[in-house]
């Protein structure tokens, strides 16, 4: 690693006693950060629906565009920092390709999609799939807190983006909120489960990598579906958490339809 980033991540190592889950930090950050991106995706939202089309789409499209190098400069400084403190060896539990993490890859993809009917896929999916990674994330925040200031606020903050960007996209327009949206949404999101079963078979037994909670490996971590897997077998505990998910997708999706932007 450059001895510029070691340097950083030694001058931003700012310990602290990791947070409890449900504990005063957790809900009073987690209601402040949640109020704050609900109104301001919703104010920017609002304010961009009164261009005309063809601005609407070059602004949004900006806009999520320059969300994208932030959330990966986000990103690139808790891998170092975790591989700083792993010992400068790498932990594929890390490794950034969670349904957390595909928003980040989307956003600096959107401006590059021609077609304006698969940009509405694109934004469908970070409304759908994005709000509910990022509130399930924090409603059970274990893997969100950390011994240090800068590694904890990084998880709020990015979750708090996330559903920023998700909201946005209702409310703006750029998304599909009819029934037919979130079918034209699932082909992306097997795509990305075949990635992150590839990465977890790739990595191999050994490296731990858990990309999706969907490893062939072990059983998930994640509580209730750990059991089911461990009752039911690994194969089975996957197909019903993915089944889960695609429910709790359904489900924000039909949330969305019962707002008038």
């Amino acid at each position: 690693m450059p001895e510029i980033f070691i340097r950083l991540i030694e001058a931003t190592a700012w310990p602290m006693a990791a947070p409890k889950p449900y504990s005063p930090f957790h809900l009073l950050l987690t209601a402040a950060g949640l109020a704050a991106a609900l109104l301001s995706a919703i104010a920017l939202g609002k304010s961009f629906r009164k261009k005309p089309q063809k601005e609407l789409e070059k602004s949004s499209r900006r806009l999520l565009f320059a969300c994208g190098p932030v959330l990966m400069f986000m990103e690139a400084y808790k891998q170092c920092f975790l591989f700083y403190l792993n010992g400068f060896h790498y932990n594929w539990w890390y490794f950034p390709f969670q349904l957390c993490s595909v928003p980040m890859y989307l956003c600096l993809v959107f401006p590059l999609i021609k077609k304006a009917e698969r940009r509405t896929v694109l934004a469908s999916f970070l409304q759908d799939f994005g709000v509910l990674g990022a509130v399930f994330a924090l409603a059970y925040p274990p893997g969100l807190m950390y011994p240090y200031w800068t590694l904890t606020l990084h998880s709020f903050i990015w979750h708090f983006l996330l559903f920023f960007i998700g909201t946005f996209c209702a409310v703006s327009g750029l998304s599909d909120r009819s029934s037919s949206g979130w079918r034209k949404e699932l082909p992306l999101f097997f795509a990305c489960c075949a990635a992150a079963l590839a990465i977890n078979t790739a990595a191999g037994p050994e490296a731990n990598a858990d990309m999706f909670y969907i490893s062939p490996y072990h059983p998930s971590v994640q509580p209730v579906f750990r059991q089911i897997a461990e009752a039911l077998g690994i194969l089975p505990g996957i197909l019903i958490y993915l089944a889960a998910v695609l429910a709790g997708s359904r489900l924000t999706h039909k949330i969305w339809e019962q707002f008038r932007f």
